[in-house]
C-alpha cells in the first residue's frame, strides 16, 4: 500500500475539506480517466483495491497512472483510553480528494474496456465519480 518514505511532520491537524480541485483536474497522462465528484479522504487501501481492480480487469494491458498519494496521517487514539496525553498514533495516511480532482488515468486500451474497469473501480471508493475522456 502506498505510504509516504518520510515527512516534514508526523501528525496533521484535520482540515476542511472545501472548494473545488483547480490542479489534477483534467486527464494529463493518459486517454480515459476517473474523476471525483465530491470530496473526500481517500485510504491508502482504497487506492490499492481499485488499482487491483482495474490491473485485473485490463489483463495488465495498457498503462495505469494513479493521480493521487495519501500523504497525510490520520491518528487515532486507543479505545477507553482518558482525555489528554497528547495526539495517538498514526493509525492510516489519506488523499485529500476534492470535487473534479483525477484519480486514475488509463491509456494503451479501447475505451469500452477502460469505461468497465473504472466502473468496476469506482464501486471500491467511497465517493461518486465520472468517466472522462482526454478531449473532455
Amino acid at each position: 500500500m502506498l505510504s509516504p518514505k518520510r515527512t516534514k511532520f508526523r501528525k496533521h491537524h484535520r482540515g476542511r475539506l472545501k472548494g473545488v480541485a483547480t490542479r489534477g483536474n483534467k486527464v494529463s497522462f493518459g486517454d480515459y480517466g476517473l474523476k471525483s465528484l465530491e470530496p473526500v479522504w481517500l485510504n491508502s487501501r482504497q487506492i490499492e483495491a481499485a488499482r487491483r481492480t482495474i490491473t485485473r480487469y485490463v489483463r495488465r494491458d495498457g498503462k495505469l497512472w494513479i493521480r493521487v498519494f495519501p500523504d497525510k496521517s490520520v491518528t487515532a487514539r486507543a479505545a477507553e483510553t482518558r482525555m489528554g496525553s497528547g495526539k495517538g498514533m498514526v493509525e492510516y495516511w489519506v488523499a485529500v480528494i476534492k470535487p473534479g480532482h483525477v484519480i486514475f488515468e488509463m491509456s494503451g486500451i479501447s475505451r469500452e474496456i477502460a469505461y468497465n474497469a473504472m466502473k468496476m473501480a469506482a464501486y471500491k471508493l467511497p465517493v461518486k465519480t465520472k468517466f472522462i475522456t482526454k478531449q473532455e
